[in-house]
């Protein structure tokens, strides 16, 4: 499900699906994952996190995360990612804080906040006022389960961190590595062995990597023309949006809409 509140042109994206592995990224927004299906492991600044069915891990707004998936079994997990306005009382705590340890075991959790997931998830279109009060539901119920610290003891305000702010900032423009690192203060070589030795990758593959990332979760939840969520998550042409979208996903980004809507 993807919601925009027309009168506060806020999101809200809620979403089950197979759970797959996602690049270090941060957002604006407050993000909610609970394992339905198999295990996950959740990276929240430079620790990685273990989650069984039923685990419900909280990020908070502006923390570098990632997912991995070590099993070879199916992974499933309910994903919901809302602007922290959502979060009403707990508005200061999601922006000034993080969870020492983001992740709340399944024997922890009342059943009401479950019931309040599902109920996100599962809904159509509907006033923000009711969206907020669901998540407020859950807070209410886990964050107190939680230990609050300073942000800066969870996250970093290294070169990775930077690094990784200002791709989630700005894959929607058009920029080169050079531009990145003139913005960023270092060279291009140093930026370059942080894409290589960090990430795994070099600089076009990670940019690629969240365009990507963001142009699935419109196919999926949107009915937005192809051509218009490529243009909107950074690529220059349909052209090349439909060749590195088939080199990574091995189909075209018309089938995988098709395949992702047929089975859930």
């Amino acid at each position: 499900m993807h919601l925009t509140f027309k009168e506060t042109k806020e999101e809200v994206y809620a979403v089950q699906r197979v759970s797959k592995h996602v690049s270090p990224h941060l957002h604006n927004a407050l993000e909610i994952v609970c394992v339905t299906e198999g295990t996950l492991e959740m990276g929240v600044g430079q620790e990685l996190y273990h989650m069984e069915k039923g685990d419900i891990g909280f990020v908070f707004s502006d923390i570098i995360h990632h997912y991995q998936v070590f099993s070879e079994e199916t992974s499933r997990a309910d994903y919901i990612l809302v602007p922290s306005s959502f979060a009403g009382v707990f508005e200061d705590k999601i922006q000034g804080y993080a969870p020492k340890y983001p992740v709340i075991s399944a024997r922890q959790i009342e059943p009401d906040v479950y019931n309040a997931l599902q109920t996100i998830i599962q809904m159509d279109e509907k006033e923000p006022v009711i969206v907020q009060a669901y998540v407020q539901i859950m807070l209410a119920r886990c964050i107190g389960k939680m230990e609050l610290v300073e942000k800066s003891c969870v996250g970093s305000d290294d070169l990775i961190y930077r690094t990784v702010s200002y791709v989630s900032g700005n894959f929607r423009k058009k920029f080169s590595l050079e531009e990145m690192a003139y913005d960023l203060s270092v060279s291009k070589y140093v930026l370059s062995r942080v894409f290589s030795k960090t990430f795994h990758c070099n600089f076009n593959q990670y940019l690629n990597d969240a365009r990507l990332s963001y142009a699935c979760t419109r196919l999926v939840n949107t009915s937005d023309t192809i051509l218009n969520i490529c243009l909107d998550s950074g690529f220059d042409s349909q052209r090349t949006f439909n060749r590195v979208f088939k080199e990574r996903y091995k189909t075209a980004p018309s089938e995988y809409r098709k395949n992702k809507r047929r089975n859930g």
